[in-house]
């Protein structure tokens, strides 16, 4: 793509402007950037899941973001990988910063260093890969700590959004799709969004990425879970009130640096900036109505309510197209009982959704059953 001139911003590559990113590369160059911070005891596992995939056309990129576990010793282990080691810790976004400048993929996997992928990951993103695409996105089977299988992320009862997803980009600021390690991005489009700004994403930079990629081409989903993802302690919080309204109140500082994000690519573009966005996303309520339900005193939005959160969580996500009848049914139901029950109920409803494994176990078996899902006895490490 010729360079835009610095008075003019960049325009939305849809429709006839969409650009042939990898117009006559058969075998195109993919970068599969690793980004660690103390995650030595996993590191291994995913630099050499990058290293072992079948497409012959892999560049493997390893950020330390100066880590103090021993990371940089177990990178150097390997003579194919191309370091990165960071003098200072600046967090997720200044690593991938680091990872992306130090790549040449045309397309670009950021690999969290306590995930993995499959070993044909990068054969079938290629393989789904048209002219124009912004980014392929693909399930990643989620497991804890221990690395017992959870579910899928997203669950199989959750539907990818693809194609254009600007319109709900800029109705509710989301759509739904994969955390970090379930994207494949095209460099033409990151270079048109990177540097990811690294105080407001220090963590989470991958919301940053999926946000605002699609603004310039398409979205296309790989149905089948291509890597692993890690949940860790995703129990404790339920124990530590404290631990958990900080997790939510971070999630929603995330959502406002994203939709500032949003609105000020949108404004560039010529588009149209979201107003409210997260009064139509369900995830987003979700995210609120927990943090107001478990510490109303230290909640950052002073003027919400339960009863009105409650209210717009059923509208919103009994719209939403991508959720099956069965969890839309549940979810409304879920967003109804915890915005009108006494606290101390609806904070059980609040654990028992955000920490799977502090369900009671009836409780468990009832959800797999209506939900249609199996058990999953494997573990994976």
């Amino acid at each position: 793509m010729k360079n835009t001139p610095a008075d003019q911003p960049p325009q939305p590559l849809r429709g006839s402007r969409l650009v042939t990113i990898l117009a006559g590369v058969p075998r195109p160059l993919v970068s599969i950037v690793v980004n660690n911070y103390n995650y030595g005891r996993y590191l291994g596992r995913s630099i050499e899941s990058a290293l072992a995939q079948t497409y012959p056309r892999v560049e493997v990129v390893a950020v330390d973001d100066a880590s103090t576990d021993g990371s940089r010793e177990g990178i150097r282990r390997y003579p194919r990988v191309v370091p990165v080691f960071k003098a200072e810790n600046g967090g997720q976004g200044s690593a991938l910063n680091a990872g992306f400048l130090a790549s040449h993929g045309d397309i670009v996997i950021f690999l969290d260093a306590d995930d993995y992928l499959e070993p044909d990951a990068v054969a079938q993103v290629v393989a789904a890969w048209r002219p124009g695409t912004a980014k392929v996105q693909y399930r990643l089977a989620m497991v804890d700590g221990s690395g017992r299988t959870i579910d899928l992320f997203p669950p199989r009862d959750m539907r990818f959004e693809s194609g254009d997803v600007v319109p709900l980009l800029l109705r509710r600021g989301r759509y739904q799709t994969a955390v970090m390690s379930g994207n494949a991005f095209a460099r033409e489009v990151l270079q048109h969004i990177f540097p990811i700004p690294e105080a407001e994403f220090r963590i989470s930079a991958d919301g940053y990425l999926v946000t605002l990629a699609p603004l310039f081409g398409p979205v296309l989903s790989i149905e089948e879970p291509l890597g692993v993802y890690r949940m860790h302690d995703q129990n404790a919080w339920a124990r530590r009130e404290s631990a958990a309204a900080e997790r939510f109140r971070h999630s929603l500082l995330q959502d406002v640096n994203r939709y500032r994000a949003l609105s000020t690519k949108a404004a560039e573009l010529g588009l149209r900036p979201p107003d409210d966005p997260g009064m139509h996303d369900w995830l987003h309520l979700e995210n609120r109505i927990c943090s107001l339900c478990i510490d109303a005193a230290g909640h950052p939005l002073k003027p919400d309510r339960r009863a009105s959160l409650g209210l717009r969580g059923f509208e919103e996500s009994w719209r939403d197209g991508t959720l099956r009848w069965t969890r839309r049914v549940m979810l409304a139901a879920w967003f109804l009982l915890v915005g009108l029950l006494p606290r101390r109920a609806a904070l059980a409803l609040v654990v028992w959704r955000m920490a799977p494994n502090g369900r009671p176990r009836l409780l468990t078996a009832l959800l797999r059953r209506v939900r249609g899902q199996q058990r999953h006895a494997p573990r994976v490490t």
